[in-house]
């Protein structure tokens, strides 16, 4: 039989997309059996809050609360609140996960946060009321118990192994949809959010929605590697990038709550920021890396172990500092009272310094003392004078300059403002007006200079160039 060119060329170009489209069936992942073995052990969670009746002055008090001589005085212009009306419900829907066959609960803080009622609602429809063991705002994990034996659990991973782009999938109720399965790939790994310095986030495309936090996320071997937690959003629904709180850090945070009830986290007593490129230049470093720090809290676990400002912080017990930002959760995850290496650049000098963590405290304090004001002119076109004592108690320094006035030149370009408190130029200690002074007249130019700055109760780094 005889076959012309066309037929030919078709039939091949058939075999092609039937080889194409069996290549990628065989790329694509079988969910479905990782679904049916994890989806018993997750939960909805609902929640109930009280809230003040609607209508009248919130901050009125209801006439039979006060005693009897208020309401002898005050009884006819205070109305009494209608009976029946004295509280409504108010109620949020989330999911979460069983950990342990008696009936331990992993979900989010902002699911359960200011609930008075908290309820799990498992596979097969049946609802229970929870305990709330313990939640953690700081990294949004709160732990719940219900009443259970032989209860259905997950498997969980190791969050750490995670790569970016590996396979994973959310199982939630999203939305109020109970057990709607999304998939996607890990974007990303260690990553902060504002506000959020404790939890190194994993970030994926898996549609997250509403009702989704608290939920897990799981890798290909069906174990938890993650609670799905926030996503990016400017319309209020997904967008293609959600975080997860890598499960690592979930189940330290959780197994304290249900020891102890609370989450103890290490703390250093500095304040840092990120080392840019001219930063890096001006340290004497080869490449931008670490957490440089902008400001050391007196009499905290830095201060005492001899770090001080303008120290950049390159690894902990051996582990690397990429980012600032890698700094605080690595240090918070350490258990306070334990030693640490830090390994730092100083001076231009790598060296190491062993610090015992200290207990992160609710706020940080600080005292000082300070000089008499003087006013002088620079190089840099400020004007500066000596910090009195009260503004160096109120900011917590003990050395350094106030601006009170930009003229034209290198501070109004870098955008330095009247206020500024500057604590050092180039590397060094600004102890007076004469030494700020004799450093700026000293300054090398074209080349990249650093220069602390408080601003606002906030210190941090910035550098310049003086041209020729």
């Amino acid at each position: 039989m005889k076959v012309s060119r066309n037929s030919c060329f078709a039939m091949l170009a058939a075999l092609f997309l039937l080889g194409q489209s069996a290549l990628a069936s065989a790329q694509l992942p079988e969910f479905a059996p990782l679904v049916e073995r994890a989806s018993p052990a997750v939960v909805n969670i609902s929640t109930k809050q009280k809230l003040a009746a609607s209508g009248g002055n919130p901050h009125m008090p209801d006439l039979d609360e006060l005693p009897p001589i208020f309401r002898e005085f005050f009884g006819d212009s205070i109305p009494r609140r209608p009976r029946g009306e004295q509280q409504q419900e108010a109620q949020s829907l989330g999911s979460g996960f069983i950990i342990s066959a008696d009936g331990y609960v992993l979900t989010n803080n902002h699911v359960i946060a200011e609930a008075d009622e908290i309820f799990v609602r498992l596979p097969d429809r049946s609802e229970l009321e929870a305990k709330l063991v313990g939640a953690d705002p700081r990294t949004d994990v709160a732990l719940l118990k219900i009443e259970g034996d032989g209860l259905p659990t997950v498997a969980l991973g190791d969050s750490s192994a995670l790569k970016v782009g590996e396979w994973v999938l959310a199982i939630g109720s999203p939305f109020g949809f109970d057990h709607t399965v999304t998939a996607g790939i890990v974007s990303g790994t260690g990553r902060n959010l504002p506000g959020e310095s404790y939890v190194p986030f994993i970030q994926t495309d898996v549609a997250i929605n509403p009702g989704n936090s608290g939920g897990p996320l799981f890798n290909l071997d069906g174990e938890v590697v993650g609670i799905n937690s926030q996503i990016f959003t400017r319309s209020g629904g997904f967008m293609g990038l959600s975080f997860a709180i890598p499960i690592d850090v979930a189940m330290n945070v959780a197994n304290q709550l249900r020891t102890t009830g609370t989450v103890a986290r290490g703390w250093l007593g500095v304040a840092i920021q990120d080392v840019n490129r001219d930063l890096a230049e001006s340290f004497g470093l080869e490449r931008p890396a670490g957490a440089l720090i902008a400001q050391v809290i007196d009499g905290g676990p830095a201060a005492k172990s001899g770090l001080h400002v303008g120290d950049i912080i390159l690894s902990v017990d051996g582990q690397a500092i990429d980012m600032s930002a890698d700094l605080p959760h690595l240090i918070g995850s350490i258990k306070p009272n334990t030693e640490t290496t830090l390994g730092i650049a100083r001076d231009g000098e790598r060296e190491t310094v062993t610090v015992e963590i200290g207990a992160l405290p609710e706020e940080d304090e600080g005292a000082a003392a300070g000089t008499q004001p003087e006013k002088t002119s620079n190089r840099l076109g400020v004007k500066v004078s000596a910090l009195s004592r009260d503004q160096m108690r109120s900011l917590d320094v003990s050395e350094g300059v106030v601006i009170m006035e930009i003229q034209s030149g290198p501070a109004a370009m870098i955008g330095l403002r009247p206020g500024d408190v500057i604590t050092h130029l180039n590397n060094q200690a600004v102890d007076s007006v004469s030494t700020f002074t004799r450093i700026a007249d000293e300054l090398p130019k074209n080349r990249s200079v650093s220069m602390r700055v408080l601003r606002d109760g906030r210190a941090s780094f910035i550098t310049f160039k003086l041209a020729e």
